[in-house]
């Protein structure tokens, strides 16, 4: 139903210092009492680390996984992990390297359309359940996740470790679960402050592992200054080896952040060299740093040097690998740091975060260089990035990033010079059921191309803009046609070998009543689909050749047809196309007798009937028509009723589309004419109630639901009262109960 595009490896855009603890310092203050009651036979199973910047919880954590030989999988969570597929995909990619999970949890993740509540979770739940070997899942730096679906998986997550393991969030807030029942429920082991504050033994090893030598009662008054604040400690420690005096150090370092930043200010980067204030001050423009990319970002020579110097003289570098090659600053310093270079200079923040988003294209990270591109606020560049990386990330499932971008971009009014963005958006809010978004990107691209003088797309984005055109078919089968005329000639310009106009010519063919024709195009989408190794249209093609088999009492072809079309589906990244293989299915099913078989086919439908939308009317409109027929045959007019009920929908934004018109009529005939009660049942869910299924099985409330959803909370009331009642269930839970029962939601 879309365009083709190559799959590549499956999440080789990991960055894999984010799966692993930071190494533990030489010298670093060993916190023994934390340590003995972290691995000491505790049956809490979660573990909130909570404390602000600068106590130690990285640290406190890292030294757990050295010693102790329980197995770890380690996520340092940071802002671009607010894409829920990022954030599991990384949940998973460290679970997996603990105990293999299964190719159902990856399969999850990578299919652009599947859904993260009512899918992704609940396979990663259960995977990370059913868990035979205990681990310990740390995820460092939780605050920094503000996405709701991010943070209710975390819930969902902590329902889920298995015995023997734990579940450990660490972060500046409170974990983003419902902390106040755990521990009621004495679920949940909380280290905050006071038990990482470090005691007056603790403060006197650190400032001496430092370089310090204080009498007893100079570590006593330290300490009581900072209250066993770890990072005031060191400061001060730093201070005084700088040649500070004592008391200077007592009266600047109290548990505040504002006093450590004027000491950064005004102390620390006083006394170090210019050399090395200058690299640390500028430096703090990146989120990684290596000796290239700073050689190459900040022209100074020498500086894998200077980052091993600083890394060994002060614990405010943090290595990132075992091999001294890629650091970040604490975050607290970095903040700091970053906040002083863009009061001072910002244009050289800027420039310097242009030059890392050149270094980085220049080393195969084309992802890095878009986040560094926008936050230099360098549009043009940022908008060839993600017209480069799309597909790619489309592929990975990454849908929230992509929203992200695209919502940056036209922020800065740039799109209109990249039209294939728009292209890309308009195919994005298409497969993925938000047909108002489609059409509102597919009218931006009309106005663009038939409204503003001077249009200079590309034939390849003028092939595509057409094609986006016809799979919408504004203007009835006529305009589809000359669409699709036109998106052919436009490829050929452009040199590209595309399926996807043979597969529409074909479906403007069963529209005007023609199945021969259209037989004739499907035969050519599939030998462009195979010969370009376009999976999601082959897979469409076949079906549709398998329900013209069908049609025409060919049984035996059907079912060659509708098993090759599942094969092609299965040899790639599943997506709302599934729909296509399922139908087939279930057609087939029922013709040899399996009654079971078909329904179970027609539960796989429903959990993929809330992506036909009326910004795919003819794929929405002829399969909801084989819906409906399996429906009644089936005995279960309820279920046809509800599917019609869609089609209604789609003619009534699409009202031309030629037999499907009259199909639907005589659907809608015959069923006035049944007058037998239809009692509720879920196969009665309407595409709406759909949508909202899976996000009951959350932690979300109905509010927060609604939010979710762009719907009013008395909406999503009504849509939750209708489940209940077609699912035959009294409450939420017991709703999401038959659900899974049935099939509709996974878990």
């Amino acid at each position: 139903m879309q365009a083709s595009a190559h799959i590549p490896n499956r999440f080789s855009d990991l960055t894999l210092s984010k799966l692993l603890p930071p190494p533990v310092r030489a010298g670093t203050v060993r916190r023994q009492a934390l340590l003995e009651q972290l691995v000491e036979a505790d049956p809490r199973r979660i573990v909130s680390v909570v404390a602000p910047a600068g106590y130690g919880k990285t640290t406190l954590l890292s030294q757990w996984a050295e010693r102790h030989d329980q197995a770890f999988a380690w996520v340092s969570v940071d802002e671009a992990d607010n894409d829920p597929k990022v954030l599991l995909t990384y949940i998973a990619e460290a679970l997996n390297a603990v105990e293999p999970l299964g190719p159902r949890v990856f399969d999850a993740l990578a299919s652009p359309t599947s859904s993260i509540p009512g899918t992704v979770v609940p396979r990663l739940a259960s995977a990370f359940a059913s868990m035979s070997r205990p681990a310990v899942l740390v995820l460092d730096d939780v605050h920094l996740l503000d996405d709701r679906t991010c943070r209710d998986a975390l819930s969902v997550l902590a329902e889920n470790v298995p015995d023997g393991s734990r579940l450990v969030l660490a972060g500046r807030t409170s974990p983003p679960l419902r902390i106040a029942r755990l521990r009621a429920e004495g679920r949940v082991l909380e280290i905050g402050v006071a038990e990482l504050s470090l005691t007056v033994a603790e403060a006197g090893s650190l400032l001496h592992e430092a370089g310090t030598t204080l009498r007893s009662d100079e570590v006593v008054a330290l300490y009581g200054r900072t209250e066993g604040w770890p990072v005031g400690l060191y400061l001060a420690a730093l201070c005084l080896r700088a040649g500070g005096s004592f008391d200077r150090a007592v009266a600047s370092f109290g548990g505040d952040d504002l006093v450590v930043s004027q000491y950064i200010e005004s102390e620390f980067l006083d006394r170090i060299s210019r050399r090395q204030r200058q690299f640390l001050t500028r430096a703090a423009a990146l989120d990684r740093m290596s000796g290239p990319l700073c050689a190459a970002v900040l022209g100074v020579a020498g500086a894998a040097r200077t980052l091993t110097e600083l890394a060994g003289s002060n614990m405010l570098l943090v290595p990132l690998d075992r091999r001294g090659r890629w650091y970040r600053y604490h975050h607290l310093f970095r903040d700091m740091l970053r906040a002083e270079l863009e009061r001072t200079d910002p244009e050289l923040l800027t420039a310097i975060r242009r030059r890392a988003a050149a270094w980085c294209l220049d080393h195969q990270r084309p992802e890095e260089a878009l986040e560094y591109s926008m936050a230099a606020g360098d549009a043009e560049t940022a908008a060839g990035l993600v017209a480069q990386l799309w597909l790619p990330v489309y592929w990975r499932g990454r849908l929230e990033t992509l929203v992200r971008w695209l919502a940056w971009l036209e922020r800065r009014g740039v799109i209109e010079k990249h039209p294939m963005i728009a292209v890309m958006a308009g195919f994005l809010h298409t497969v993925t059921g938000r047909p108002a978004e489609a059409e509102r990107w597919a009218s931006l691209l009309n106005h663009w191309q038939y409204g503003q003088p001077g249009w200079a797309a590309d034939p390849a984005t003028e092939a595509y803009t057409a094609t986006l055109r016809a799979v919408h078919c504004r203007g009835g089968l006529e305009q589809m046609r000359a669409d699709l005329d036109e998106a052919v000639h436009k490829y050929a310009l452009a040199g590209i070998v595309s399926p996807t106009p043979a597969v529409y010519r074909g479906n403007a063919c069963i529209m005007a009543g023609d199945p021969d024709g259209a037989d004739a195009y499907f035969r050519e989408a599939v030998a462009l689909a195979e010969q370009t190794k376009a999976q999601e249209i082959l897979h469409a093609a076949l079906y549709s050749r398998s329900m013209l088999a069908i049609s025409r009492g060919e049984w035996g072809l059907a079912r060659s047809l509708a098993d090759q079309a599942l094969a092609a589906a299965r040899a790639q990244r599943p997506g709302s196309e599934e729909i296509l293989v399922w139908t087939a299915q279930a057609r087939l099913a029922l013709h040899r007798g399996d009654a079971d078989a078909a329904r179970h086919a027609l539960a796989e439908t429903q959990r993929l009937r809330p992506f036909l939308s009326y910004a795919l009317p003819f794929f929405a409109t002829h399969v909801s028509l084989h819906l409906v027929r399996l429906h009644l045959a089936l005995a279960d007019p309820a279920g046809a009723k509800a599917v019609l009920s869609e089609i209604d929908e789609v003619l009534r934004h699409r009202p031309h589309l030629g037999v499907l018109v009259e199909e639907a009529e005589e659907l809608r005939a015959e069923l006035s004419a049944d007058r037998t009660a239809a009692p509720a049942s879920a196969t009665a869910l309407t595409g709406a109630e759909l949508r909202v299924l899976p996000m009951l099985a959350t932690h979300l409330s109905l509010s927060d639901i609604g939010a979710e959803m762009f719907l009013s909370v008395n909406t999503i009331r009504a849509h939750a009262r209708s489940i209940y009642r077609k699912l035959g269930a009294s409450s939420r839970t017991e709703a999401v109960q038959c659900a899974r029962r049935l099939g509709l939601l996974e878990g």
